[in-house]
């Protein structure tokens, strides 16, 4: 593996633990707000939002670049969530909008870095 691909590796796993971090921070008020689950429940998604803050702080990018690259893998972990956690499958919809959100988010990512 070159430095590159290290770099690219550990900022995509990076993105991964945010998305997931930012879904799970949501997605238990929302167990709280629809009766599955007890008020408690907002305690760890508060933890869980501020751990998603605190991980968007560590990349070394422009902010603005950071979060548009984010959003992208974002999307794509949402569609993982809804597959693995609400038990629905993917449609082709999903899988087209999670390739075109990726495509946008790599002409961002790469496309600012000299030749």
């Amino acid at each position: 593996m070159t430095m590159d691909s290290i770099a690219l590796a550990r900022a995509f796993g990076l993105f991964f633990a945010t998305a997931i971090t930012e879904l799970l921070g949501c997605y238990l008020p929302l167990l709280w707000l629809t009766g599955r689950g007890s008020a408690w429940l907002a305690l760890p998604a508060a933890l869980s939002l501020m751990v998603f803050v605190w991980l968007l702080t560590l990349h070394p990018e422009a902010s603005g670049r950071v979060y548009a690259t984010y959003g992208a893998i974002y999307i794509a972990t949402a569609i993982g969530w809804l597959y693995f956690v609400d038990g629905v499958a993917p449609t082709w919809n999903d899988y087209l909008g999670v390739g075109l959100a990726l495509a946008g988010a790599g002409v961002i990512a790469l496309g600012h870095r000299p030749a």
